[in-house]
């Protein structure tokens, strides 16, 4: 058992609370259980109990074993000398304030019905691809789709905790914000940290001074990342390289290392020499790119905004001096509706948060449920379980539910184990 289970069931108050008495025989009387505490300090806060005759207003910890309180160094550390109240599955040894008064302690050895235990048991100990497999079929839809709901939000505010934290490298300069968010998301998985140093290293505003010619655009691009350093044989690489060689030395350029750029495993469309031929182009096409993203209001205008052709070298190549049958190389809407969802509406989401206007909120939201659902192994393993998406607000909130609960067991924190549990 862990003490996450003993939180669990007083923050929810899943056990016998008839005849409550401390481990000295006084009457205890829950009116407020308190408010959970994840972060550091006492694990509920503002509890208010009734210890015999006497209301108190403090704070709750729980542990396993009493001893605990010792272990965890709480004797001496001032933030735990307004516990009102000692929790724990059994009180092996009492436990005293700073001052030597001992603090009131609950024993829930006994307390705790058997078919809660039982399937907190069988959750803990199941190895299936979620640990509630044999139950989910079981909580009612309208509890996983509110739960769901919930999810999504999460995700979402978790990712403008990235933002949130590139707004202030930049000094809240939203135009290059994007760029650098967006230059991430262009990486994909594999290529995410060189396309993130190559937009840190390479800033929005010297692009922005060369955005009418291609040829610099990806000379400054190419050269960034690396790529122009070898003696190639076809001229428009060279040509590059010699543009990038007196812009470099303008601007005070140090390029990025080649060999931090993945190849290996991907499909040539995915090469990062392509993305940056189409990340080139995007610069190249959009001036003031978020600027324009607000303005949107459908999801048909941002795929128009978002689907580039890169330059005429790249139509038959998908690396310098490595010559392919010619094929169109565009984005592609598989690939914007990516953006869309990793970049775009997380952004927007964040935007309309920070700028208190809600309808930026509301536009992420509905370009998630415009778009369709995502395709990938997790979102197959639902499948499996019978579970049907319809679009990426869904693949989104799944997601989010098997990556941050069900993979971590945060079973006792999700709406759908709780359920289970009751």
């Amino acid at each position: 058992m862990r003490e996450s289970f003993l939180h669990f069931l007083w923050r929810w108050r899943r056990f016998d609370a008839q005849n409550l008495t401390t481990t000295e025989g006084k009457t205890v009387e829950i009116l407020h259980p308190g408010e959970w505490n994840t972060d550091a300090g006492p694990d509920f806060f503002n509890a208010r109990l009734r210890i015999a005759d006497t209301v108190w207003a403090g704070n709750v910890e729980i542990h396993l074993q009493a001893s605990e309180w010792q272990v965890h160094g709480h004797s001496g550390d001032p933030a735990y000398d307004n516990v009102v109240l000692h929790v724990v599955l059994e009180e092996d040894q009492p436990v005293v304030r700073a001052n030597g008064e001992r603090i009131p302690c609950l024993e829930l050895n006994g307390r705790i019905p058997a078919k809660v235990l039982e399937t907190y048991q069988r959750l803990e100990h199941e190895r299936a691809w979620i640990p509630c497999r044999q139950f989910f079929k079981e909580v009612p839809d309208i509890i996983r789709l509110n739960w769901l709901d919930r999810l999504l939000a999460e995700r979402l505010e978790q990712k403008t905790g990235v933002i949130a934290a590139v707004l202030d490298a930049t000094g809240n300069h939203w135009e290059e914000t994007f760029y650098r968010l967006l230059a991430r998301n262009f990486g994909l998985k594999v290529n995410v940290e060189p396309f993130e140093a190559l937009a840190r290293s390479l800033p929005l505003l010297t692009l922005a001074k060369h955005k009418n010619d291609l040829k610099q655009i990806e000379a400054l691009l190419f050269g960034q990342a690396g790529f122009l350093e070898e003696p190639y044989a076809d001229t428009y690489p060279l040509e590059l390289a010699r543009e990038y060689q007196f812009l470099r030395h303008k601007y005070q350029l140090t390029p990025l290392a080649k060999v931090q750029w993945k190849f290996l495993r991907l499909r040539p469309a995915n090469f990062p020499t392509v993305r940056l031929a189409q990340f080139a182009a995007l610069v190249h096409q959009s001036a003031h790119l978020f600027s324009k993203i607000l303005e949107t209001s459908n999801l048909r205008e941002l795929e128009h905004l978002f689907d580039v052709e890169p330059g005429v070298y790249w139509l038959t190549h998908f690396q310098c001096d490595s010559p392919s049958v010619k094929r169109k190389k565009s984005t592609g809407r598989d690939f914007v509706h990516l953006l869309i969802i990793n970049t775009i509406a997380p952004f927007l989401f964040h935007y309309g948060k920070s700028k208190k206007q809600e309808e930026f909120q509301r536009r992420a939201l509905q370009l998630l449920e415009e778009l369709p659902p995502e395709a990938n192994a997790l979102l197959d393993g639902w499948a499996e379980l019978g579970v049907h998406t319809r679009n990426a607000y869904q693949t989104q909130a799944l997601i989010q539910l098997k990556t941050k609960y069900c993979d971590d067991r945060r079973c006792l924190e999700c709406a759908i184990g709780n359920v289970i549990l009751k």
